[in-house]
């Protein structure tokens, strides 16, 4: 359960977000697609991994960066991007499985940088 204080700011990083529902729109059939993923707040976004980029939600988001996070009963428009940084992709491991031996393994993540109303997506 996410309070509704919840804010993206430096005070949560590492904060799991288990099943939060992202919506992307298909890569060939434009219609929306939900998935309960487990996400991670690092630096004011929220981070989605998995071990291999096969998965229908990462091929999703990377063909078409418009998305949207549903955390608990709020849904948040946002903008997705590839991670290409590997230390990046190794802190979001890290923060994801702490003190697993899967935090060590090689994985591919989307960034979401979430629209508040008001906000650009620049």
């Amino acid at each position: 359960m996410i309070p509704a204080s919840f804010h993206l700011d430096s005070s949560n990083i590492g904060t799991i977000l288990k099943n939060t529902i992202l919506v992307t729109k298909g890569r060939k059939t434009n219609k929306s697609h939900k998935v309960a993923l487990t996400g991670v707040v690092y630096s004011g976004r929220i981070y989605f991994s998995r071990h291999k980029p096969n998965s229908d939600w990462y091929l999703n988001a990377a063909a078409n960066s418009d998305v949207t996070v549903q955390i608990g009963n709020n849904l948040i428009a946002g903008t997705a991007h590839v991670v290409s940084d590997p230390k990046l992709l190794q802190r979001i491991s890290e923060l994801k499985y702490p003190g697993e031996a899967r935090a060590k393994e090689k994985r591919v993540a989307i960034e979401v940088s979430l629209i508040i109303s008001g906000e650009s997506k620049n």
